[in-house]
């Protein structure tokens, strides 16, 4: 098993990811270099999080990664960090200013409630984060055709995205993947793989085990079991927030079954279809705020739009369980802030306000990046 904290404490060229040589993306092929991700399956994910890895940055500047775009294998930070060698590096070391910032988010899986949430935030904000020299890149867990996909639902730039198909960078920067429980022994392999064929596992990696386990700790933290602030943040998306900005426009429609005659179809916070019968929200005419059911409904319309193409999100679902974190870096590589997700839902330290952390570099719209209806105002 990998341990972090002896790798922590190897040379720097001996952790978890090789030394990178150069910044040249390269196409991706079954080569060593890019069985690196098979060599890290084992890595281990500890129970719990609490403290971040100083060497967080050079974890990430060295992990190898897939541009969905090309198809061809880089180091996660290739583009959105300056090279050794830029003379701009030697005057902010020199005078202690920052001027570029790296924003890295680290993502779960693609089809997960958490990053499709974030994904909206992110490119409501893409100008101002380009404004404030900020560069974004978001890593997840995916493969090209998932990234692509993702990317045109959630309106965020595909050039921004990363992708890790078996969650090493997640690995190797220990975070958070639930209880860590195991599959009992007892379970027969035939369950295992009856299992496997119900959630609609495919592909030769598939391991009927993995797949087993990462539903049980994935549904244990839907449950609130090692993952603190999950069951508050479900319960938020259903009771409302008067703290929290609108989530949804008035015309925006949500439905479930066939789109000319949904079975369901919800109209902003408003009229809502169920079958034959239909009725209008109590709260219909009220504004402002994050109204009851109204988070709910938007995370309905991830979810429909997951389920309808799990496969595509979800290539691998051995790695369903691993969650995220985010991390800003200053000019020097300096860590200015980080969040390492607890649980499913707990994609921000203020998940009231998700973006408020960047308040001090694009102002007033880290508070309600898409512009709606808000309390504050």
């Amino acid at each position: 098993m990998f341990s972090l904290a002896a790798a922590l404490s190897q040379p720097h060229s001996s952790r978890a990811f090789p030394q990178s040589h150069g910044h040249a993306c390269r196409k991706s092929q079954n080569t060593s270099e890019s069985r690196v991700y098979k060599s890290l399956i084992t890595l281990h994910v500890s129970q719990s999080r609490t403290e971040l890895p100083a060497t967080a940055f050079d974890i990430l500047k060295n992990a190898p990664v897939i541009d969905p775009a090309t198809g061809y294998q880089c180091t996660a930070l290739d583009g959105v960090v300056k090279q050794s060698n830029d003379p701009t590096l030697f005057l902010q070391k020199v005078f202690g200013i920052d001027t570029d910032y790296t924003l890295v988010v680290v993502m779960p899986q693609l089809g997960d409630f958490d990053s499709a949430e974030y994904a909206e935030m992110l490119s409501a904000v893409e100008e101002d984060l380009k404004s404030a020299k900020i560069a974004l890149r978001v890593i997840a867990i995916g493969d090209e055709a998932s990234a692509k996909k993702f990317a045109s639902f959630n309106g965020l730039d595909l050039s921004f995205i990363r992708i890790d198909p078996q969650g090493a960078v997640h690995k190797a920067l220990n975070l958070h993947a639930g209880p860590n429980w195991d599959v009992p022994s007892i379970i027969p392999s035939a369950v295992l793989e009856w299992f496997a064929d119900y959630v609609g596992a495919k592909g030769a990696d598939r391991d009927v085990k993995a797949i087993a386990r990462a539903w049980l700790n994935y549904m244990a933290m839907c449950a609130g079991i090692a993952a603190p602030n999950t069951l508050q943040e479900i319960f938020r998306g259903y009771v409302g927030d008067k703290n929290a900005p609108e989530r949804i426009r008035s015309n925006e429609v949500v439905v479930i079954g066939d789109k000319k005659d949904p079975f369901v179809a919800i109209t902003g916070v408003s009229d809502v279809k169920v079958g034959p019968f239909q009725y209008q929200q109590l709260w219909k005419d009220e504004s402002g705020y994050q109204r009851p059911v109204e988070l709910a409904t938007v995370r309905l319309r991830v979810m429909v739009e997951v389920l309808t193409n799990f496969g595509d999100y979800v290539p691998d679902q051995r790695f369903l369980a691993l969650r995220g974190a985010t991390f800003l870096f200053g000019s020097n590589n300096k860590l200015l802030y980080e969040h390492i997700d607890t649980g499913v839902l707990s994609y921000s330290k203020t998940m009231v306000r998700p973006l408020t952390f960047l308040e001090p570099y694009i102002g007033k719209k880290a508070l309600n990046p898409l512009g709606l209806g808000d309390p504050m105002a």
